[in-house]
């Protein structure tokens, strides 16, 4: 960590202390972690054939239910998802905080039934589903939830013989992501999706055949200061911590979703949860 950064992150947490106190705790805690915002974005290529136009795509991320994120509030979440109608659902890691504690319900596997997508249900492995033991234990449950894992894969999304990818990749930080072995087959001259938990892994993505990195892991730093930023990301989500990003070298466009949850603190401040729906064009 150079001066620079160093000193910007002890003045903003110094600043966060005081402004959380009082009214800003009550708010940075129980009011702005349930602002759900909905990120809309179109995605257009001249790869995509007019037979995906309007094609939705929902993408959430980092429930991390168990701290601070409750079952009740997953389903307000479920339900908000269901209401978008969209023809593909991916979730993008960490779904519950710490899976060797989390009381494991079958709500939460019914729940997660619950969404609805036409064209299927699509996951990929954070790292807090490989910690804590957890790796087993929620692809069962994602598996009886109707979603399908990629991991180090891909499937094909087809409409009217014409096709798109959606390639997932294993977590970055806890278990052994190959790209080269989920795009094994694919057609580089589709249309290409890559799900990949921690953002930073774009910089490698760069040198695939992938037009569109979904990505989550950097909870978009949970706690955002005026004129500072956020105070800490965690590692592999440094460089690109919000938002859409481009690269000089490449066509890929990196969108990287604030996550639901929170972890390690209760706290989100100018810092919204949320969940992106894309629309395709050609």
């Amino acid at each position: 960590m150079n001066r620079r950064t160093f000193l910007k992150r002890t003045i903003g947490s110094l600043t966060a202390l005081v402004g959380l106190g009082g009214g800003g705790y009550y708010y940075a805690r129980d009011v702005e972690p349930r602002m759900l915002s909905i990120h809309q974005q179109e995605l257009s290529s001249t790869k995509l054939s007019a037979a995906f136009d309007d094609f939705t795509i929902v993408q959430f991320s980092d429930t991390h239910i168990g701290f601070h994120y409750s079952l009740k509030q997953f389903s307000e979440l479920v339900d908000e998802i269901n209401s978008l109608k969209p023809d593909l659902i991916v979730f993008t890691g960490d779904l519950v905080d710490k899976p060797d504690t989390y009381h494991w319900s079958n709500e939460l596997t019914q729940l997660l039934k619950k969404l609805q997508a036409n064209d299927g249900k699509y996951w990929i492995y954070g790292n807090h589903d490989h910690g804590g033991y957890g790796t087993d234990i929620v692809k069962k449950v994602m598996d009886k939830a109707d979603f399908h894992l990629l991991k180090n894969t891909h499937t094909t999304i087809e409409r009217n013989n014409r096709q798109f990818v959606v390639a997932g990749i294993d977590d970055v930080m806890l278990g052994s992501p190959d790209l080269e072995k989920a795009l094994t087959n694919a057609d580089p001259d589709t249309f290409t999706i890559l799900l990949a938990h921690e953002p930073d892994y774009a910089d490698k993505t760069v040198q695939f055949p992938v037009d569109v990195q979904l990505s989550g892991h950097s909870h978009g730093g949970q706690v955002r200061l005026p004129f500072v930023g956020h105070l800490y990301t965690p590692l592999y989500a440094q460089k690109y911590v919000q938002g859409e990003h481009t690269f000089e070298t490449s066509n890929l466009t990196l969108y990287v979703n604030r996550g639901i949850g929170t972890t390690r603190l209760p706290y989100r401040f100018l810092c919204k949860p949320e969940i992106h729906l894309f629309q395709l064009k050609s």
